[in-house]
């Protein structure tokens, strides 16, 4: 029987490990400059910015959610953003992807959120069949956009 629990700053070592094989999963290990260090600050420190939820059975942990909050203006609601789902391959098929998320669609509905949302990479089809199965529906007519790296830097150095 699997248990899913609230990760605890002992489980960084443990999240890291998620987080780079699902960087090599998603052939961007190139990326994946994360350090157990910078975890522990950034999801136990002073200031968590996002949570973890770990599934285990018989206290071995088999895959992760990260989540963090974002807010819808048309909505006047908070909701939950999902950054990264992963389940270990050898675990794969045991329902533990969508006991994940089942539970994220649980703390979303008690925290008095109006959606649950996440990305997908393109080309990952098992993991779009899995969420069209689940009732998720692609947001087609939005694409996602990103500043960072050197653009960043120079995007802040206009401000003010």
């Amino acid at each position: 029987m699997h248990r899913i629990r609230f990760a605890q700053a002992a489980d960084t070592p443990v999240i890291l490990g998620f987080i780079r094989a699902l960087a090599e999963y998603e052939k961007l290990e190139h990326e994946c400059v994360a350090t157990e260090e910078a975890l522990r600050a950034t999801l136990f420190g002073e200031k968590p910015y996002a949570e973890v939820l770990l599934i285990e059975e018989e206290g071995k942990p088999h895959g992760f959610a990260l989540f963090f909050h974002n807010y819808s203006t048309f909505l006047a609601r908070p909701g939950i953003y999902l950054e990264d789902l992963f389940v270990t391959p050898a675990a794969r098929g045991k329902g533990y992807g969508k006991a994940l998320l089942a539970k994220l669609a649980e703390i979303a509905m008690a925290r008095g959120c109006g959606r649950l949302e996440w990305s997908v990479l393109d080309w990952n089809q098992p993991s779009i069949d899995f969420y069209l199965a689940l009732g998720a529906r692609p947001m087609d007519e939005w694409t996602v956009y990103r500043v960072d790296g050197d653009a960043l830097g120079a995007l802040a150095a206009q401000a003010g």
